[in-house]
Parts: structure tokens; C-alpha cells; sequence
């Protein structure tokens, strides 16, 4: 039979690792960040080189479509749209970020869950911008 100190020491157990989880505190225990559990500053760091790929690709299709060439294929606008969706948690905390308003828990995990597939999304329009 579990006695008294037993349960009191299992709640604070359950109580700090809710806490932890809740302050995010816990992620470096899980193995880093992001889905190659790269240490804070790398993960930051790649982060941001994500958010300019994308927005150099957002800014090539918008100068190709105001060019002549503009009637480009269906592709190219259904690869810039599906980029704009991976990318829809970045572009908010980068605005969130610029604004001076505060980054929540919850949107930060959204973008360490989505970072590579933005990457990807974003890289998916290269082809489709060459000649």
C-alpha cells in the first residue's frame, strides 16, 4: 500500500513536470529543438534563414507575375500558396517579433514543428521560377 509521504512526493514529481512542460523549460530534456534537436541559438538561427528563403521566393513570384511573363503556370501559384500555409506560424511570430508583442508557448511549438516544411514548401518553387 502507498503511504502518505509516497503520494506527496508523486504529486510535486507530477506538478513539476507539468510546470516544466508548461513553461517549456522541459524541451532541452527532450533532446533539443526542432525536428533535428539542434541546440537553441542553431535552431534560431535556421529559423530566420527559412524565413528569408521564403520571403525571397514570395518576392520572385510577385515580380514575375507583375512582368510580362506573369501568365506563368498553375503550378507556380498552387506551390506559392501551399508555401504560404507552411509558412502561415512563421510569418506571425516574425510579425509577433517585429511588433514588440509577446510569443506564446503554444505558437513557438508551431514553428518548431513547422520550420522544415516550410523549408521545404519554399524550396519546391525554385524549379518552377527557372526559365
Amino acid at each position: 500500500m502507498v503511504n502518505v509521504k509516497e503520494l506527496v512526493i508523486l504529486r510535486s514529481l507530477i506538478i513539476f513536470t507539468i510546470a516544466s512542460l508548461i513553461s517549456g523549460c522541459a524541451i532541452p530534456f527532450f533532446g533539443g529543438y526542432g525536428a533535428n534537436s539542434q541546440s537553441l541559438e542553431a535552431f534560431e538561427h535556421h529559423v530566420e534563414e527559412v524565413f528569408r528563403l521564403q520571403n525571397q521566393m514570395t518576392s520572385e513570384v510577385m515580380m514575375l507575375l507583375e512582368s510580362d511573363e506573369g501568365k506563368k503556370s498553375e503550378a507556380l501559384m498552387q506551390a506559392e500558396q501551399h508555401m504560404q500555409q507552411m509558412c502561415a506560424d512563421l510569418n506571425e511570430y516574425a510579425s509577433r517579433d517585429i511588433d514588440g508583442l509577446s510569443i506564446g508557448l503554444f505558437l513557438r511549438r508551431r514553428v518548431e514543428k513547422s520550420a522544415i516544411d516550410c523549408e521545404q514548401a519554399a524550396l519546391a518553387i525554385k524549379p518552377l521560377l527557372e526559365p
